[in-house]
């Protein structure tokens, strides 16, 4: 069957999408969606399969264990970057996002049939972390071949407006994935399904991967690789010629810093940061966080689209450039707004309760937790982890060298190194007005929703155009590789790792809202790069090799 939306449709065309480009559009999109959701439930149900595969350790290092194989997804995406990106260069889009849908969607099915320490012992979790790295590894493919292939369908004044759709699979996979699980968790009860229900999710993968599977086997090449193929100007070494010659990786450092890495920031703070704020530092219930995340989604999602429109008018630079803007201005005022309307008894006491840590600066670490392995145990460091994990402001004074450190909350001082400190610790700061946990009462659901809306509207005005720009900043003959490896490095490494970072800076600190530098600081630097070295591209041609 020829397509409909063929390389001459680089063109301006004027009328709305075409059946086969919907198809294309629908098939690409719903298969990534799947590998997000994929990804996603991961991350979602850490706490039960450190439960199941590292049974063998305390629950508090299960736990470490589960996320350090988390975080191994993230640190081997530009890997498969490089893998896939090759093979979608040598041997084309279609076939190359094939495998890597497969890949992660049976890793996910396995994942969800993998017996626990109990039956496999050291298998079980060696086994889970294989298949955490081979899901890893297929999504640093899967995103750079699922817009590729949907760029080189669209007409040039429309790539921004159909690349968008690809955009919106992250949020809608990650909305899959809570709904998926909120629904199930309520509709069998807590004790089914921490015993065994928590499996479902994995295992639905088996069918959305058959489904997405037999729709993309439907779909043709893409129109422009078809033609490089059958003109023979396929890339013969696409790694060397994306990296290799200065003016191809010069556009992929570029693309880097002035793009990939800002997005990657106010993408993950938008959504996972946001997420982890509300559970972890105001203490709000998991299920309402989730369903609160849920719906400030819910009402954000249409932004890709409209931004992804947009783009084919004003440009995609204008767009992205306006998120990172927007993001450094406002993400403090923002994150104190959500505590202010999340939790009103956590920011009070913050205001009326000060804390001092004294302590020999010698003692005081960085607490960088790359893999979630490290281990920090001066007094000072289990002083100010105690502090952050009970989401409590301190003020630090020096001690002598060699002075255990100690903490003052009021009139009352607490030896870090006693043995029961971190109960003492507890109780002190409860008595000194710090909720435990967030009252369900207390929450403003509208403002807080408002808030968390707003995040995901910054999410849309970056990503949104993304794919497109990407796209048309590289040459179709080495498009793949060059796009797909910044992207991966700033996804999965500035953005994957934005939560220790945010972590490592709130406990040097001191102030829960200090790590919010960090994205910061990479939107600025995103935004003066972008600005000043690379180009407005979307009226640019993409069919040229």
């Amino acid at each position: 069957m020829a397509m409909a939306a063929t390389a001459g449709s680089e063109g301006v065309r004027t009328g709305g999408m075409t059946a086969e480009e919907r198809k294309v559009i629908f098939a690409s999109s719903l298969g990534t969606v799947f590998e997000w959701y994929d990804f996603y439930i991961y991350g979602t149900l850490g706490s039960f399969l450190a439960k199941y595969f590292f049974s063998n350790v305390p629950p508090n290092v299960a736990f470490i264990f589960t996320l350090l194989a988390f975080a191994a997804g993230f640190a081997v995406r530009p890997f498969g970057a490089l893998i896939f990106g090759r093979l979608g260069d040598m041997i084309g889009r279609k076939y190359t996002f094939l495998i890597t849908m497969t890949l992660m969607g049976v890793g996910t099915f396995f994942i969800g049939l993998l017996p626990g320490y109990e039956s496999w012992g050291i298998a079980a979790p060696v086994v889970l972390i294989v298949l955490r790295l081979v899901q890893g590894l297929a999504l640093g493919g899967e995103y750079g071949g699922a817009a590729i292939y949907v760029a080189e369908h669209a007409p040039r004044n429309k790539r921004g407006y159909y690349t968008s759709w690809i955009q919106t699979t992250a949020t809608l996979g990650l909305f899959l994935a809570l709904l998926l699980i909120l629904g199930i968790r309520n509709w069998m009860g807590e004790d089914s399904f921490g015993s065994w229900g928590w499996r479902i999710p994995f295992l639905l993968s088996g069918i959305l991967l058959a489904v997405s599977v037999w729709i993309r086997l439907s779909l043709n090449e893409s129109p422009i690789f078809q033609k490089m193929k059958e003109e023979g100007t396929t890339s013969k070494r696409p790694l060397s010629e994306a990296f290799g010659e200065w003016g191809n990786a010069k556009i992929a450092i570029l693309a880097l810093f002035g793009a990939t890495a800002g997005e990657a920031v106010v993408w993950y703070g938008g959504q996972f940061y946001a997420l982890f704020f509300l559970t972890q530092t105001l203490k709000v219930p998991g299920a309402t966080a989730q369903i609160l995340i849920v719906i400030a989604l819910a009402l954000g999602t249409p932004g890709f689209i409209l931004f992804g429109w947009l783009s084919d008018r004003i440009g995609r630079k204008p767009i992205i450039l306006a998120g990172f803007l927007l993001a450094a201005l406002t993400y403090f005022p923002i994150f104190k707004g959500i505590t202010h309307f999340a939790n009103p008894k956590l920011e009070a006491a913050l205001a009326s309760s000060p804390v001092t840590v004294i302590a020999d600066p010698s003692e005081c670490s960085f607490q960088f937790k790359a893999t979630g392995t490290e281990k920090f145990t001066t007094s000072c460091d289990i002083a100010k982890s105690g502090l952050v994990n009970l989401s409590v402001n301190y003020q630090t004074q020096d001690a002598p060298k060699g002075t255990p450190a100690q903490v003052k909350i009021g009139e009352q001082t607490l030896n870090a190194s006693s043995p029961d400190f971190a109960k003492a610790l507890l109780a002190t700061i409860k008595a000194h007005g710090y909720p435990a946990s967030a009252d369900p009462a207390d929450i403003n659901w509208v403002m807080t929703v408002v808030l968390l809306w707003l995040l995901v509207i910054y999410v849309t005005l970056v990503y949104a155009p993304i794919a497109a720009w990407l796209v048309e900043l590289f040459p179709s003959r080495i498009r793949y590789s060059g796009m797909s490896l910044p992207y991966h490095i700033g996804n999965g490494w500035f953005g994957g790792f934005l939560p220790a970072t945010v972590f490592a800076i709130v406990a040097w600190t001191g102030n829960i809202y200090s790590g919010l530098w960090y994205p910061v600081i990479i939107a600025v630097m995103s935004l003066v790069v972008g600005f000043l070295f690379l180009p407005e591209t979307k009226d640019v041609d993409i069919t040229k090799t």
